[in-house]
């Protein structure tokens, strides 16, 4: 079976202010991409910013809604003091604090934050799964 990637793609309003948060507010590294989507490399997924009209028009849906959709992203970090960094760090380049780190019900820590669209990242360490690579 040849390898798959998974990817994210989120549709955006602002294509270009999505690309400065996700690649110089948050630091992911970022592929080379046509100009009209922008790819990001993740630890075995790819995220990917495509236009919000575009990507409701390719799924044949309307690009109007709000509220909450039913899905947010997570990214899992090693210490509960990354995670409040990443948090100040999300903010501090255009996102909305929607829930200080704390600790939470099932063991670990987690805080909330809403990118410029209003996408939800959950901001997580999980102290009963190891994030790093499989030879540590």
């Amino acid at each position: 079976m040849k390898p798959r990637i998974s990817m994210i793609t989120l549709g955006v309003r602002d294509l270009q202010a999505s690309i400065r948060f996700y690649e110089q507010g948050l630091g992911l590294p970022r592929m080379e991409s046509p100009p009209e989507v922008a790819f990001f490399t993740l630890n075995g997924t790819w995220l990917a910013l495509y236009g919000r009209d575009a990507l409701a028009e390719d799924a044949g849906i309307s690009p109007e809604g709000s509220g909450f959709t039913g899905i947010a992203l997570a990214h899992n970090l090693a210490s509960d003091e990354e995670v409040d960094e990443l948090l100040e760090q999300a903010v501090a380049a255009g996102a909305t604090l929607v829930k200080p780190g704390q600790k939470v019900f099932w063991g670990g820590y987690s805080g909330y934050f809403a990118d410029p669209d209003g996408y939800l990242w959950e901001v997580a360490h999980n102290p009963f799964v190891w994030i790093g690579p499989k030879d540590e």
